[in-house]
């Protein structure tokens, strides 16, 4: 399997969405666009809860009749579908004239379609950012969003901001057989993952690997591999997948930030699993994938 199918498992991955950067620039379009009968919108609610079908199970996209003329105007475009339907990210402060749900992101993801689970994850990070580039970074200014919602611009020093993607690394190691897995202070009891970490500035992904493997353990890497990559909007991460080698099973005291830290053959975590004594992260993480495909690549 390659990188790219690998990624394609992961949650919120393989958006098929046309981003249509062109139409952010073109105000005749876009209002066209905004009250175009076929246009969808997905409504952000207050504290990052999104507009949900009644049962859970996908985003309710609202049509724009069933919005106010102001809340669409300000929408910021997300893309197009193979379709044609164009998609928008609406804010709101109250639920929409429509059927559905509030549902955090986390719980839309473990039961909505891959679409649905992408778009959420798109608007929701696209939303984090808009709230928190208000004000310009260089003067303090307050901004103005503009190209559809995708640029902030200073209304006084003109500085543009963009929106912006932490990239973290997120690491299965193994050694002879045995993958390093921990468990960070107030997971429940037997709940482990693999390790990760935010890359530094002027770090190569590998270099962040080594870095944080040996941060968070003490245990050394000597090479690692590229797994796949996840959106991971909580709230504007995009998890980098790779596993790695580590020189031997030798740790040390590790930066505190892991409670526990075990080395696990296959049959060690197939059994713990089993028995209920081990559980895993939730199966819309590529922490997930990357232990799965661990366990099934090898031989207990």
């Amino acid at each position: 399997m390659s990188a790219t199918q690998r990624s394609q498992r992961n949650a919120f991955s393989a958006l098929a969405l046309d981003r249509a950067p062109a139409l952010r620039s073109d105000a005749t379009a876009l209002e066209l666009a905004r009250d175009a009968s076929t246009s969808l919108y997905v409504v952000m609610l207050p504290d990052s809860m999104l507009w949900a079908t009644p049962t859970g199970t996908g985003l309710a996209l609202v049509p724009p009749d069933r919005l106010a003329q102001e809340q669409r105007a300000s929408s910021t475009l997300l893309g197009r579908d193979t379709d044609g339907h164009a998609y928008f990210l609406c804010t709101s402060d109250e639920d929409p004239r429509f059927p559905g749900q509030a549902l955090g992101l986390r719980s839309l993801a473990a039961n909505a379609p891959a679409f649905d689970a992408g778009l959420a994850a798109y608007a929701s990070a696209l939303a984090h950012w808009q709230l928190h580039s208000r004000y310009c970074p260089s003067c303090g200014a307050t901004t103005m969003h503009d190209e559809a919602g995708h640029r902030a611009r200073c209304t006084s020093c003109s500085l543009p901001q963009f929106p912006r993607t932490d990239p973290a690394v997120i690491v299965l190691v193994e050694h002879d057989e045995a993958a390093l897995l921990g468990r960070r202070p107030g997971w429940p009891d037997g709940r482990f993952s693999t390790l990760a970490g935010f890359v530094e500035p002027g770090e190569s992904l590998e270099d962040a690997v080594r870095r944080e493997i040996a941060e968070e353990s003490g245990a050394q890497v000597t090479a690692c591999e590229y797994h796949s990559s996840q959106p991971w909007p909580f709230p504007s991460s995009l998890m980098l997948g790779f596993t790695a080698q580590a020189a031997s099973r030798q740790l040390g005291n590790g930066d505190g930030e892991l409670a526990e830290l075990r080395w696990l053959t296959r049959r060690d975590l197939r059994d713990g699993l089993n028995s209920g004594t081990l559980s895993l992260p939730p199966r819309f993480s590529v922490a997930f994938q990357l232990i799965h495909d661990w366990l099934e690549r090898g031989t207990a």
